[in-house]
C-alpha cells in the first residue's frame, strides 16, 4: 500500500471511498477537491494498485497550532482489519505539515464504535489521555436524525520522530470556540 499526499486527481475516489464508508457524512466532490488540494499536506491518501483503499482528511486549525483536527477517516473494506486507520493519523503525525502537533482532536457519535477505538488505540500508542464532552448537539446544531458529536481530544503528546515546530518556539495553546454550553466534561 503506498501513502502519499492526495491531489485534485484523487477527488472523485475520495468521494466515492467516504460513500462506501458509511455512517461518514458525505462531503459534495467539491469538497473533496478543496481537502486534496488546499488541505493535501494535512490528509492522506492510501492506494493498492490503482485504487483508494484509505483516507484521512485532517487539518490545523488557525486558532490551535499545535492541534492537528481529524475530520474523517474512511477504510476500504478490502483494507479493513489491518489497522490502516491508525497507521494513516500516525503516517499525519510524522509529516513536516505537522512539526509542532502535540494534540489530535476530532468528533466522534457517541453510537461509532470503530472511531471510538480507532481514537483509543491512536491515544494508547502515543501514551496520551483522551478527553470527551459533547459538542454539536443533537436537536441544536444537526438536523433530526444526526446525533450529538463529542469532541474528542487525544494529548498532549510528544510529536513522533522528534518532529519540532520550525520557528523552535513552542506553540501558543489555545481552544477552539465551544458553541455549546454544557456543565463538566466526560473522561474516558
Amino acid at each position: 500500500m503506498e501513502f502519499s499526499s492526495p491531489t485534485a486527481d484523487d477527488g472523485q475516489a475520495v468521494h466515492r471511498l467516504i460513500a462506501a464508508c458509511p455512517p461518514l457524512d458525505q462531503n459534495s466532490v467539491y469538497c473533496n477537491l478543496l481537502q486534496c488540494t488546499h488541505f493535501a499536506d494535512t490528509c492522506v491518501a492510501v492506494k493498492r494498485g490503482d485504487r483508494l483503499v484509505g483516507w484521512v482528511s485532517a487539518y490545523r486549525p488557525p486558532q490551535e497550532p499545535d492541534t492537528l483536527f481529524v475530520w474523517q477517516v474512511a477504510v476500504g473494506e478490502e483494507a479493513r482489519g489491518l489497522g490502516l486507520a491508525g497507521r494513516m493519523i500516525l503516517h499525519l503525525l510524522e509529516q513536516p505539515a505537522c512539526a509542532g502537533v502535540e494534540r489530535i482532536k476530532t468528533t466522534i457519535t457517541p453510537d461509532n464504535s470503530a472511531s471510538w477505538g480507532l481514537f483509543k488505540g491512536v491515544a494508547r500508542k502515543l501514551s496520551a489521555p483522551l478527553d470527551d464532552a459533547p459538542w454539536f448537539l443533537k436537536g441544536q446544531h444537526f438536523p433530526p436524525g444526526h446525533e450529538t458529536e463529542q469532541l474528542v481530544s487525544i494529548g498532549p503528546f510528544e510529536p513522533p520522530g522528534g518532529l519540532a515546530i520550525p520557528s523552535g518556539r513552542p506553540a501558543a495553546s489555545t481552544h477552539f470556540t465551544d458553541p455549546t454550553p454544557r456543565k463538566g466534561d466526560q473522561h474516558v
